[in-house]
C-alpha cells in the first residue's frame, strides 16, 4: 500500500478489499448453494409445463386451441404459437435460471433447445421452439418471469459496499486520527520546550493508555525543567554568599593579613565544593548501580556508629534480613535522612526502624524534633526548599538533601515519604520492594535485635 496516503485513505482502501472480498464469497455461497438448487427445480418445473402444454395443444382439434391456448396463458402465463415470432435473435448470454431452463428442455426433448429473446413492448419476451408431433411449436413467457438477477444483485451489493467503505473509513478516522493529531500537536508543543495541555483520556483502550503516559510524561518533563531552573537559581544563589565572604576576605588579607581569614576561605571553598558536589549528585542519580542482596541490619547499624560519633543517641530496632538494592544508593537515602533528623532532633533519640509490610521492607527514620508543617511536607523534596527560611547552612542545610532522597527513590523503583509523629516528631519512611522467598534474600526474624548507641 502506498506510504503515501493518509491513514483514513489507507482504511478506506483496505475496508473496500475486505467488503469486495466479501461480497464476492457470498455471492458465489448465494448462487451455488441457494439459486443454483431453487433454478434447478423450479426450471423443471416450468419446463414440464411447457412440454405438457406443446403436446396437449398438438392434440388437441384445432376448434379448441385457441381456447387452451387462453387458458394456459391466464393460468400459467405461457403463450403458444404456431410460428416463430418475429424479431427473435438468439441471447449471447443467459442467467443461471435460462441455462438451466435451456438444460430441462433439452433433457425432456431430447433435442437441443435454445430460448431466443424478443422485444416486446415494455418487457423482453423469451420464446423455446419445442419439437411436437414432426412439427416445432413455440412458447413465450415474459421476461420478469425469471425474477433472479444475481448479476444486479451482486452489482448493488458492490455499490452498497463500496459506499459502506467509504463511510467507515470515514468514522474510523474522526475516531483514530483526531486523537493521533492531538498527540502531534502537543509533541511539537513539547519539542519547543513548553508544557502543552494534558490530553483527554477517552476513547478506545489503547488510544487512552497512550494519552495517560503522554500526560505523564509531559509532567515529569515540565517537573524536570521546573528542577532545573530551581536548581541553577539556587545554585547562584547559594554560591554568592561564599563567594562575597571569600571577596571580603581578600580585601581584608591585602589590607591585615592574618591566618584566620586563610581558615575563613578554606572554610567557604569546602562549603562551595560540599555544594557543587550535591548538586552533581542530584544530576546524576546514581542511576547506573546494580542492585545486590544488603545486610540491612549491618548497614543500619553503620550508619548509626557514624551518627554516634557526631553525639547523636541512635536506637537500632532491625530484623535479620537482606534487601536486593543498589548498596550506595540506599546507604545515600538512609544517610540524608539521618543527617535531617540529626539537624532538627537535637539532644533527643533518634530510631532506626526496619520492617515487613504488604511484601517490602519498610524502613524508617523517627525522631522527636518539632517535625514539618503539614503543608511543607511535600515541598521539602523540591531541590534548595528549606522548612527554616534562613540560608545558613548551620541552620538549614542547603536544601538537597531530601531533593537526592526523592530522586534516588524514584530512579530506583522505591517510595519515600513524610509524615509528622503524634505527640511531636518526625518520621521518614523508605519503601523497598523485595517479594519474601526470593533467592539470596533472608526472611525476617520477627524478633529483631535493638541497638543502642549514645
Amino acid at each position: 500500500m502506498p506510504s503515501n496516503l493518509s491513514l483514513r485513505q489507507q482504511n478506506a482502501l483496505r475496508l473496500a478489499l475486505v467488503f469486495v472480498l466479501f461480497d464476492v464469497l457470498t455471492s458465489l455461497a448465494v448462487v451455488f448453494l441457494l439459486m443454483q438448487p431453487l433454478a434447478t427445480r423450479a426450471t423443471s418445473d416450468l419446463a414440464g409445463l411447457m412440454v405438457l402444454a406443446a403436446q396437449t395443444w398438438g392434440e388437441l382439434p384445432p376448434e379448441t386451441r385457441p381456447a387452451f391456448e387462453e387458458e394456459l396463458m391466464a393460468a400459467h402465463g405461457l403463450t403458444l404459437a404456431a410460428a416463430p415470432p418475429a424479431g427473435a435473435t438468439r441471447a449471447t448470454w443467459h442467467g443461471i435460471y435460462v441455462r438451466e431452463l435451456e438444460t430441462q428442455l433439452t433433457q425432456r426433448t431430447g433435442e437441443p433447445v435454445d430460448l431466443a429473446s424478443v422485444e416486446a413492448g415494455t418487457e423482453p419476451w423469451l420464446w423455446a421452439g419445442l419439437p411436437v408431433a414432426g412439427r416445432t411449436l413455440w412458447l413465450g413467457f415474459p421476461r420478469s418471469r425469471v425474477g433472479p438477477q444475481p448479476l444486479a444483485a451482486a452489482l448493488v451489493t458492490l455499490s452498497a459496499a463500496l459506499i459502506l467503505a467509504g463511510v467507515a473509513a470515514w468514522w474510523l478516522g474522526r475516531s483514530t486520527v483526531a486523537p493521533l493529531k492531538g498527540f502531534a500537536a502537543a509533541a511539537a508543543v513539547l519539542g519547543q520546550g513548553a508544557t502543552p495541555e494534558l490530553l483527554p483520556e477517552t476513547g478506545p483502550r489503547e488510544l487512552a493508555a497512550l494519552a495517560r503516559r503522554f500526560n505523564q510524561l509531559a509532567c515529569q518533563i515540565h517537573d524536570l525543567l521546573e528542577a532545573r531552573t530551581t536548581l541553577l537559581a539556587g545554585l547562584s544563589h547559594d554560591l554568592r554568599t561564599p563567594l562575597a565572604r571569600m571577596r571580603l576576605a581578600l580585601e581584608m588579607m591585602e589590607r591585615r593579613p592574618s591566618p584566620d581569614w586563610i581558615e575563613r576561605l578554606e572554610t567557604d571553598v569546602g562549603e562551595m565544593n560540599r555544594l557543587v558536589g550535591e548538586v552533581l549528585e542530584l544530576a546524576r542519580g546514581l542511576d547506573g548501580e546494580a542492585a545486590v542482596p544488603v545486610d540491612l541490619a549491618a548497614l543500619l547499624e553503620t550508619l548509626a556508629g557514624h551518627a554516634w560519633e557526631a553525639g547523636a543517641e541512635v536506637a537500632v530496632q532491625c530484623p535479620d534480613l537482606r534487601v536486593s538494592a543498589p548498596p550506595a544508593a540506599l546507604r545515600r537515602v538512609l544517610g540524608n535522612l539521618l543527617a535531617n533528623a540529626q539537624r532538627y532532633a537535637g539532644d533527643w533519640p533518634i530510631e532506626l526502624r526496619a520492617q515487613w509490610r504488604d511484601g517490602a521492607c519498610l524502613i524508617g527514620v523517627i525522631d522527636q524534633g518539632p517535625g514539618i508543617p503539614q503543608g511543607q511536607i511535600e515541598a521539602v523534596f523540591r531541590p534548595f526548599h528549606r522548612v527554616d527560611a534562613s540560608r545558613s547552612p548551620t541552620t538549614g542545610g542547603t536544601g538537597l538533601g531530601l531533593a537526592i532522597v526523592r530522586q534516588l527513590a524514584q530512579a530506583n523503583g522505591w517510595q519515600v515519604w513524610l509524615e509528622n509523629r503524634q505527640g511531636g516528631g518526625l518520621a521518614a519512611w523508605v519503601s523497598v520492594p523485595t517479594p519474601r522467598g526470593k533467592p539470596g534474600l533472608h526472611r525476617p526474624d520477627e524478633s529483631g535485635r535493638v541497638i543502642v548507641r549514645k
